[in-house]
């Protein structure tokens, strides 16, 4: 009888109690256990990983041994040891009680290993250590001592291989097992198997020597666990110690085999092991690389980076164009103003009725007065209306200085009605201070948003450190000019799907494609007003030259109307570039007349009493001031330009009489005048000198006109005259005046700086102080002339001989030089007398 053995633990140990067995002899020469019943419910089980009291290693004594099942749990169930949850000496039993519940039956590991130890095999069953990262066990056995285990290992072998058994996860392969000749090391690390094994050579005895076992030698001592694709040793110039090779196995369950059953196996001199042997080391190594995703991406900066800005602009595109088409088309058909809305204008008439509310009365009066210039412009305001109903791939532009009412003219009289429209106001834009406010003011114009302008720096920044370290730029940041040219693309988008919202499959040209439709109904098109075109564009011209090109999209493509609006005469020269071969319709708005100057002022002081006028015997406020017969004469004075027009009215609505009104308005525009173009020109932001512009305020202070040409000849506009003229004319102190597409004449910017220009003039201590400033600078420009003739005639006298030829050349070089000197002669008699008046006045 075989003895039965018990053992304790004090976790998860269960006591192990076999009934009576008898020994007999079996045909084939072993003898047999004869047992009625065998049972496994005392089997120890090892409640964790680590082997015998956590040793790492399974301790065998004599007449023992281990074998190594394979093919018991699922490879895939390993990814349970790395959930954090609980640890593992808790998750192992819990996972094998939930294994051996009797509803999962054949997935019991346990029935597997005992359906693999059959009753006959002359062994007694000690432990069962469950490895579930490698999906097998180790079972530990005793046997009888005149009984090898190399003979028990066949005997189990041969019955395996006649009895297969194919667990359900995994029915095409059976169950395999082999007699662990080494010492395994059951380590509960995270390391998991692979089916590449590392395979070391190390001495028996510290300080000894190991063999190299050589490739032949290796395949037979692992050939018989699995088939080997390869067997990589170490190379001849690598000083690496221990000694190693690499086995490739074709399967990860072969190499798992190997290395349980072959791990700390000493393979002795006889067999190659050298003198005192070798002890084989095998490790799992892994084929991939742990983190290689992330080194692959650090390794190759010049694929990944452009890649990842791809994949982020794609993004983009799929997350929020959507989103920002859906606000720009609320931008333009108003969704979300409350000034549009039906209770809030009831609701803000009803205030209006009941208060006196200052700004609503101010809001009446400016109505009203404008009137008076709507019924003079009535023919511009039914032009605009007529060409918005036609068809023509071209711009509409409305030019006229500062204070001329263009946009009112537009947007409160042509367009009055008409509900998709989108103004976008180029001052905020091109007044911006850095490419991150520019596209924060590009995108509120229209409505686009989300808009992230803040990333524009971030990316830079990445750029410009990818730059310094792999030569090239990744792709992240992106210039002004793409994304000002990303928002006029959505903001196109949305204009296209507004213009086609009305469009139904009853409609009568249902057939037409898109373009063909928006081609045949130019009403119902999007009217796109762009105020403020080519505001400061001396500074930058590339927010200009996006829009114009954005813009001749919009006309060639029949998706929007575009009106530009500007104070810049020169416009076309911007606007052509965009269409060069179109002809734009412009409407040139100027000073209204003096009579609808006189009623604009008069309607603008009735409109706030109408409502206290309760019969036919009340005076309006216009006839009760008898004041208003001056009114003639001070319109004359101050022209037609609406903002000083409106500027008039309230002063003589606030008590002044209008001369006074009109005296105030003189000197505070002699005020600005000697601000902007005098005194305080900065010659690195300005295109004219103080001497030019003063120039031009005598002239025109003389009479109100004055010849292009002559300007162009005198001394102070002799270099670079006409673009001087050009950025005055755009700094609205002149107005140059073209006849047949040539300029021919300059007058006062605004009809009140003519009389601003006499103030100006007036003043002597001024006038001497910016003349003695132009006769320095005439001084300078002949002296300068001067010594050039000196110089020529210092170079005429060092010839050796005169020809007579020389005689003409030599008489004009002396009579231009006495010019000069006259000249210079007469300018410093004429500061001498400046200078007298300076000193005596103040």
């Amino acid at each position: 009888m075989l003895g039965i053995h018990g053992w304790s633990r004090s976790v998860g140990v269960v006591r192990q109690s076999f009934l009576s067995q008898q020994v007999c002899v079996c045909a084939n020469g072993f003898p047999r256990i004869q047992r009625p019943v065998k049972t496994w419910e005392g089997v120890r089980r090892i409640t964790t990983e680590a082997g015998t009291d956590k040793s790492g290693h399974i301790e065998t004594g004599p007449n023992e041994g281990i074998f190594f099942l394979d093919n018991i749990f699922p490879l895939k169930l390993r990814w349970l040891l790395s959930i954090p949850f609980q640890t593992r000496s808790t998750s192992i039993p819990e996972l094998m009680k939930r294994l051996n519940s009797p509803r999962l039956g054949i997935a019991d590991p346990m029935s597997i290993v005992k359906q693999a130890m059959p009753k006959h095999l002359p062994v007694t069953i000690t432990e069962v250590l469950p490895r579930l990262k490698e999906g097998g066990a180790f079972v530990k056995f005793s046997h009888d001592p005149q009984i090898q285990a190399q003979e028990i290992e066949g005997t189990l072998r041969d019955y395996l291989k006649n009895n297969p058994i194919k667990p359900w996860f995994n029915p095409w392969r059976r169950v395999r097992t082999f007699l662990v000749r080494g010492r395994p090391w059951v380590e509960d690390l995270r390391r998991f198997p692979s089916s590449k094994l590392k395979v070391e050579f190390l001495p028996t005895t510290p300080g000894g020597e190991a063999a190299e076992i050589s490739q032949e030698q290796l395949y037979s001592l692992f050939r018989k666990y699995g088939k080997l694709a390869d067997i990589e040793p170490q190379p001849a110039d690598s000083k690496i110690t221990p000694k190693y090779a690499f086995l490739n196995f074709r399967l990860t369950r072969h190499a798992i085999m190997a290395k349980n059953c072959m791990h700390g196996f000493t393979l002795p001199e006889s067999e190659g092991g050298g003198k005192g042997g070798t002890v084989l080391r095998l490790v799992y190594e892994q084929k991939m690389k742990a983190h290689w995703i992330r080194d692959w991406i650090v390794n190759h900066p010049r694929i990944t980076f452009p890649l990842l800005a791809a994949l982020l602009a794609t993004f983009t595109v799929a997350v929020f164009d959507p989103i920002r088409t859906f606000f720009i088309k609320a931008q333009v058909t108003h969704s979300f103003h409350i000034e549009d809305n039906t209770v809030y204008k009831w609701i803000k008439s009803q205030l209006t009725r009941a208060n006196d509310i200052l700004t609503f009365r101010r809001h009446r009066s400016e109505d009203a007065g404008l009137s008076a210039i709507w019924d003079e412009r009535k023919d511009d305001i039914e032009q605009i209306q007529a060409w918005l109903m036609e068809t023509a791939d071209t711009f509409i532009v409305v030019q006229g200085p500062r204070g001329s009412g263009k946009k009112e003219l537009v947007l409160d009289q042509a367009l009055n009605g008409r509900k998709n429209t989108l103004v976008i106001d180029c001052k905020p834009i091109q007044e911006a201070r850095g490419d991150s406010a520019t596209i924060n003011a590009a995108a509120g114009e229209v409505g686009y948003k989300p808009v992230f302008s803040w990333m524009n720096n971030i990316s830079s920044m990445i750029d410009l450190a990818a730059q310094g370290t792999i030569g090239t730029k990744t792709g992240f940041s992106e210039t002004l000019d793409t994304q000002l040219a990303k928002i006029w693309q959505n903001t196109a988008t949305a204009l296209k799907q507004i213009a086609l919202e009305d469009r139904s499959k009853q409609d009568k040209d249902a057939d037409l494609d898109d373009d063909a439709y928006l081609e045949a109904h130019p009403e119902k098109r999007p009217v796109v007003v762009i105020d403020n075109f080519l505001h400061k564009s001396n500074e930058s011209s590339i927010v200009y030259d996006k829009i114009s090109q954005w813009a001749a999209g919009l006309t060639t493509g029949n998706i929007a109307h575009v009106i530009f609006l500007t104070n810049d005469v020169s416009f076309s020269k911007s606007l052509s570039k965009a269409l060069p071969d179109r002809v734009f319709r412009q409407i040139s708005l100027g000073d209204c007349s003096p009579q609808a100057a006189k009623r604009f002022v008069i309607n603008h002081l009735d409109a706030d009493s109408e409502e206290d006028v309760g019969g036919d015997n009340k005076l309006s406020a216009s006839q009760k001031r008898e004041d208003l017969s001056e009114l003639d004469e001070c319109i004359e004075t101050l022209g037609g330009r609406l903002t000083d027009l409106e500027f008039l009215a309230r002063r003589i609505k606030a008590g002044e009489t209008p001369k006074k009104a009109v005296q105030e308005i003189i000197g505070q525009s002699a005020s600005e005048i000697l601000k902007m173009y005098i005194l305080d020109v900065d010659r690195s932001s300005r295109s004219w000198a103080p001497i030019q512009a003063w120039e031009l305020i005598k002239s025109l202070a003389k009479s109100g006109r004055i010849r292009y040409n002559e300007v162009l000849l005198s001394d102070t506009f002799k270099s670079g005259g006409e673009s001087t003229l050009q950025a005055l004319e755009q700094a609205e102190l002149i107005t140059v005046v073209s006849s047949n597409g040539r300029p021919h004449s300059i007058k006062p910017g605004k009809p009140v700086y003519q009389a601003a220009f006499k103030l100006l003039t007036g003043d002597h201590v001024l006038k001497a102080r910016l003349d003695l400033a132009i006769l320095s600078e005439l001084t300078k420009i002949e002296t300068q002339s001067i010594d050039k003739y000196e110089s020529e005639l210092n170079l005429l006298a060092t010839l050796p001989k005169q020809p007579g030829e020389l005689t003409p050349r030599i008489k004009w070089l002396l009579s231009k030089l006495q010019s000069s000197q006259a000249k210079v002669e007469k300018y410093e008699q004429e500061s001498g007398v400046l200078k007298k008046l300076l000193q005596a006045e103040y």
